[in-house]
């Protein structure tokens, strides 16, 4: 940066010109254009508005020598991103007056620059320094770093909307599972990975079927793109129609499996399926390229539940068999996605163990349980999705468990 600072304050270099009009000699002109790149290669390195506005006022002031400023639109008057002494910049009255589309050209010792993309303006960019005047080649050096800086928050801004659509039409989704018989308490979490709104195919589901049983499901399509979400809801609707043949959970996975493999779009994607069964007292699960499950029993020990290995959906291999395990209404089960437990460069047994580790209280419900899974394993600080599902049965009569069938 300091190389093209220095440029601007060296002689004028005497060129030669060719056919195109454009300067053909010397290393002065390709000094300052290398210099030039490089300054404003380091503005936009991110989709964060307020780290593009500091970027920006970072690489204007010290470009002039002076102080750099942001005036957003659409907020009280306000100087923001300050690099540089404050008390050399205009007033906010003249500073706010709707700048001109180009650099102006007559010697000023402060600059307004709009900060514009397209038909989109964002605010003003500022630029003030003490007695000494802008140049014409400073102000159009100070124009391009603006419409750099507005051409990335439009990026960014655009980036945003996207996402919170993606996270809404997900949330939505992971918001309205189908409802369990009432034989069965469940409370789901999800959360998305880092801070970003843009989330991926993790997915929970429950199916009410016939003499008060409860398929549990839980899924993890390959990505974090808004195509994810989209495949996520294709294989979750595809799960509803084929769970309501009443088909045991390898079934299901089977023809999952077939349907996606005729997708050649489709993503692959890794699934555990649980059918409760608390007439009588046990779970049946088959799982696709997903880990197995988690037993919480009533001291209040955790241990996983051994599920026969099968492919991700989508390879068309089929291969899936179930496991059946008893459960009373002193056992919690818990099912998850990989998020939940994976560190980079960590073997998966390793992660395994330390949900395995993990002891709860024996009074917690369902709810507490997960409250408790996620805070001891910083799910909130995961590195991928995380998706977990937590069941336990309740003591009902079983007749009224019987008279029940499927949710209409």
């Amino acid at each position: 940066m300091a190389r093209w600072i220095q440029s601007f304050r060296r002689p004028p270099t005497v060129h030669t010109v060719g056919r195109t009009g454009m300067p053909t000699s010397g290393a002065g002109a390709s000094s300052r254009l290398r210099a030039l790149r490089t300054t404003v290669a380091a503005i936009g390195t991110t989709l964060d508005e307020e780290t593009t506005w500091h970027e920006l006022t970072g690489v204007a002031a010290g470009l002039v020598g002076g102080t750099a400023a942001i005036l957003p639109d659409e907020r009280e008057p306000a100087y923001e991103a300050v690099s540089g002494d404050a008390a050399v910049l205009p007033d906010l009255a003249r500073a706010a007056t709707p700048p001109r589309t180009e650099a102006p050209r007559g010697p000023d010792p402060a600059v307004c620059l709009p900060l514009a993309s397209g038909e989109l303006h964002y605010g003003t960019l500022v630029c003030a320094r003490n007695e000494r005047i802008f140049t014409p080649s400073e102000k159009d050096a100070l124009a391009l770093l603006a419409e750099r800086a507005a051409s990335h928050v439009r990026h960014a801004r655009e980036h945003d909307r996207v996402s919170r659509i993606v996270g809404d039409l997900q949330r939505a989704l992971l918001a309205e599972p189908g409802r369990p018989h009432p034989n069965l308490d469940v409370a789901i979490r999800y959360l998305p990975v880092g801070q970003r709104a843009l989330v991926g195919g993790d997915w929970c589901e429950t199916v009410r079927l016939h003499f008060g049983r409860t398929l549990l499901v839980v899924g993890d399509v390959m990505g974090h793109s808004l195509e994810a979400a989209v495949d996520m809801t294709a294989y979750r609707s595809a799960l509803r129609y084929i769970a309501s043949a009443d088909l045991p959970p390898h079934r299901v996975l089977r023809q999952l499996d077939d349907i996606a493999a005729h997708e050649p779009d489709r993503r692959p994607a890794t699934c555990l399926i649980a059918r409760v069964d608390p007439n009588r007292g046990q779970v049946t699960v088959a799982g696709a390229g997903h880990l197995p499950p988690a037993v919480i029993d009533a001291h209040g020990e955790t241990s996983l539940l051994p599920v026969p290995v099968g492919p991700p959906l989508g390879t068309g291999f089929g291969g899936y068999e179930p496991a059946t395990y008893r459960l009373d209404a002193s056992q919690t089960l818990m099912l998850f996605t990989d998020g939940l437990v994976e560190h980079r460069g960590e073997d998966i047994d390793e992660s395994l163990d330390r949900l395995a580790r993990l002891r709860f209280d024996a009074a917690d419900g369902v709810e507490g349980i997960l409250d408790t899974v996620l805070a001891r394993l910083d799910a909130r600080n995961a590195e991928d999705d995380v998706a977990v599902l937590a069941a336990r049965l309740r003591d009902r009569p079983p007749q009224a468990d019987e008279a029940s069938g499927p949710a209409p």
